[in-house]
């Protein structure tokens, strides 16, 4: 298979052409706006805080990736979308781990390899129940873990954590109705998947940020 192959994954798009997909290559915008937020929040709180502003151009990088993937609709397009999504989740991780549960940074990495070798794994057995979405589950148990444990040691920012992870359970669910509804809405609901994401990628950077600021 070849990197320029064109793949059809999702309701909206009905032909090969570069917008055939409006709605999911317009609201990609979601995650330029959620890095722009994050990153004046991060000038104003904590602008030494350089993995911050890493998972920051990752958010960029990740609505430029996923219009390229929704317009060209290739697989050189469909690496430039999940590559930066995938590193999100794992840097991001990894900062959770280390300041928000206070594992030495050792064991916070083990843990993230760990995870990221049973991600697709994982994704396969709920395959059957959330179709692709199955890849993305793993993260949301993820949230979920992290916070229900962070809450602990700070009941307001842990508790944001866990609010987030009721957006990213609403957003996955958007993202697996995409094909089952196509019958029913015409444009999918794919591009929900997109809004919501980015509402939860910006808040994960704001609880970030806040508990650096202290």
């Amino acid at each position: 298979m070849a990197l320029s192959d064109r793949v059809n994954n999702y309701c909206e798009r009905i032909g090969p052409e570069f917008w055939s997909e409006p709605l999911n290559a317009v609201t990609n915008a979601a995650f330029l706006v959620a890095a722009l937020c994050a990153f004046v929040l991060w000038r104003r709180k904590t602008p030494d805080d350089l993995p911050a502003l890493l998972l920051i151009a990752i958010v960029f990088a990740t609505g430029v990736g996923s219009f390229l993937f929704h317009t060209f609709a290739t697989r050189w397009a469909a690496l430039a979308d999940v590559i930066p999504i995938a590193l999100f989740i794992q840097v991001f991780l990894f900062f959770a781990l280390k300041r928000f549960l206070g594992l030495q940074w050792w064991l916070a990495l083990g843990t993230v390899i760990a995870f990221f070798a049973a991600t697709p794994f994982i994704g396969r057995a709920v395959a059957p129940l959330v179709g692709s979405s199955g890849g993305y589950i793993p993260a949301l148990l993820a949230i979920f873990v992290v916070g229900a444990f962070f809450v602990r040691k700070d009941r307001r920012l842990g508790a944001e954590v866990l609010l987030t992870g009721v957006v990213f359970l609403l957003s996955l669910t958007f993202r697996t109705l995409d094909e089952p509804l196509c019958a029913r809405i015409a444009v999918g609901t794919h591009f929900l998947w997109h809004i919501l994401n980015s509402v939860v990628l910006f808040l994960l950077l704001r609880v970030l940020i806040r508990h650096r600021a202290g």
